[in-house]
């Protein structure tokens, strides 16, 4: 008999009911040190007082009224993201997929309204991850996602990652946009390279294709910048954001430059929830704190803290480990048993992190986690690997 949740996921047995900061508990008390966050949502941590208090302030005032109507928050918010980034514009969704939905949309109508409507084509990469509708798995083009689900959305040409000479040869006069990571998430915490990442923008202004950045998972200060790419100085046409934007509210945003969103006018496309009063006021307070330079580097002097101990950890279980990479609080580290066995030694010792491809542990911890919550968890995870090597 099919339970009352459709069985879709493989959920551990734990069930919290509280969270504290990078803690989480459950029911009997039990405590486990969140090296997860969510997968990389919770970027200010459980239960963060302020956050709290804005939801409660807002929730006495106005939940929702559609966006037939102006929404001051959303506009607050909008005007953030406008003045600390690249774009011009934006589009709020209630989640990354709904966020690059509108992206893919946006590099279409953009080509359409200049009289190209043959440029249709979006160039993607293998390990990518953009969510889970039937365009975004397309996108990602793995048949773990999209086993089942045909036909799926013509137009999407999937390119091998790093093959630089395919790329240029796919560049044609159809090609509507390019969609890259710049840190891929779901596929292993794998970095692009920054000269890749300008490689790309300067193919994209030689062909006239757009750029569209996916940062859903290693935006909004993850990796020590507010948004990834801009550590290789270069910047996107289009990008989307979701995940720690709301801190676990259900929040996205597509953000565009003038020129891009050209297309994007009044019917074009629209969503009942997104950008309502409660996700923006939670969005506007996360921007606040998060997209400070005080706050970045504070992330830079953690990740610095977090890579040298998880080096350590590699070098003292090397029947377990095999390497740390990522960027900023986006580590990934990749195992010699499988990810998942070191995911469940970890709930035994009461830490939580995340499986990812490449058969790496995800570890996407709070943005504001404490320097002694990082020795914690460090310390949690290597008598987990003990555990494993005892039974090796």
């Amino acid at each position: 008999m099919i339970p009352a949740i459709m069985p879709t996921y493989g959920r551990a047995e734990m069930t919290f009911e509280k969270g504290e900061g990078s803690w989480l508990i459950e029911r009997d008390g039990t405590r486990y040190l969140d090296f997860g966050g969510g997968i990389a949502v919770t970027a200010l941590g459980h239960a963060d007082p302020e956050l709290a208090q804005v939801v409660a302030a807002q929730a006495q005032k106005l939940w929702h009224t559609s966006n037939l109507y102006n929404i001051p928050q959303q506009q607050a918010l909008a005007e953030k993201l406008v003045a600390e980034t690249f774009a011009d514009t934006c589009f709020f969704t209630n989640s990354g997929a709904e966020a690059m939905e509108c992206a893919l949309k946006t590099a279409r109508k953009y080509w359409s309204a200049q009289g190209k409507p043959e440029r249709v084509n979006i160039i993607t990469f293998t390990g990518s991850f953009h969510g889970r509708t039937l365009a975004t798995i397309s996108a990602a083009a793995s048949k773990k996602l999209t086993d089942g689900f045909g036909p799926l959305l013509p137009g999407i040409i999937n390119l091998e990652a790093g093959d630089h000479d395919a790329l240029e040869a796919a560049m044609d006069d159809t090609i509507a946009a390019v969609v890259i990571e710049p840190v891929q998430g779901e596929g292993g915490i794998i970095p692009l390279p920054d000269a890749c990442l300008k490689g790309l923008r300067d193919l994209c202004d030689q062909t006239g294709a757009l750029m569209v950045c996916d940062e859903i998972q290693c935006g909004m200060g993850r990796t020590g910048k507010l948004f990834a790419h801009e550590w290789a100085g270069v910047t996107p046409d289009i990008m989307a954001v979701a995940k720690g934007i709301g801190n676990g509210f259900p929040l996205g945003a597509c953000l565009a430059t003038e020129r891009a969103a050209q297309g994007m006018t009044a019917g074009t496309h629209g969503s009942t929830y997104g950008g309502n009063p409660m996700a923006c006021a939670v969005g506007a307070a996360v921007m606040d704190r998060v997209a400070t330079q005080d706050f970045l580097a504070e992330v830079l002097r953690k990740s610095g803290l977090l890579r040298q101990k998880l080096e350590g950890l590699v070098g003292a279980h090397p029947d377990v480990f095999e390497l740390v990479r990522g960027a900023g609080l986006m580590i990934g580290v990749k195992c010699k048993v499988p990810n998942m066995d070191v995911v469940a030694a970890g709930y035994a010792e009461k830490v939580l992190t995340i499986p990812g491809g490449d058969n790496v542990i995800r570890i996407l911890p709070a943005l504001n986690i404490g320097d002694a919550e990082i020795a914690e968890g460090v310390g949690r995870l290597d008598r987990a690997a003990a555990a494993i090597e005892a039974v090796l």
